[in-house]
């Protein structure tokens, strides 16, 4: 058997499973991911009519009294960068993590436990949720920054509640962004 013999089908099949699995398959996948699932495969984003305020599935850094609180983000060295999306990883003995935690504590100023997704980051750094008890205990001071009654922030934290998703997976959560453009009535 001759060394042609053997280069040649080796070629011509990489090129063909290059052209198949590297052009066609991804062109396709994406095309059908686009038709079924167009808001998904855009990024979730949430306009306010033809503009652009955030996504869905990326945090924001609110930080006015006014504003829902999310979680920390370990992202540098801006909060919420995407492109610099990893964890801290600061170990809970760390004095950099206990010292941004202190800090989280004395700007929520609040008496009682506080829910832990509040005073640590999420693995990505860029967390856009929340549990409903940390959205819980802010409802007082964004009530009164805002000068409006409990229940209506109660009521925009609970329109912008996720349950557990397919009932069981995971736990219910709040997205940050939507309370907050729910609350500058920017979000129906």
């Amino acid at each position: 058997m001759s060394l042609d013999s053997q280069i040649r089908p080796a070629v011509i099949s990489l090129g063909l499973f290059t052209l198949l699995l590297g052009g066609a398959y991804p062109l396709a996948s994406t095309a059908l991911v686009g038709a079924l699932f167009p808001n998904q495969s855009a990024g979730s984003l949430i306009r306010h009519g033809d503009t652009v305020i955030g996504s869905r599935l990326i945090g924001q850094n609110f930080t006015q009294p006014q504003y829902l609180w999310g979680r920390l983000s370990a992202t540098g060295p801006a909060p919420y960068n995407a492109g610099a999306s990893s964890g801290s990883n600061l170990g809970v003995n760390n004095p950099a993590l206990l010292d941004a935690s202190k800090a989280r504590l004395d700007a929520l100023n609040v008496s009682g436990p506080v829910p832990v997704n509040l005073m640590t980051a999420s693995g990505s750094g860029l967390d856009p949720h929340i549990s409903p008890a940390a959205a819980a205990i802010q409802v007082p001071r964004i009530a009164a920054a805002r000068n409006l009654p409990e229940d209506r922030i109660r009521a925009a934290i609970a329109a912008s509640t996720e349950d557990r998703t397919f009932g069981i997976l995971g736990e219910a959560r709040v997205n940050v962004l939507e309370v907050n453009l729910r609350l500058d009535g920017k979000f129906k």
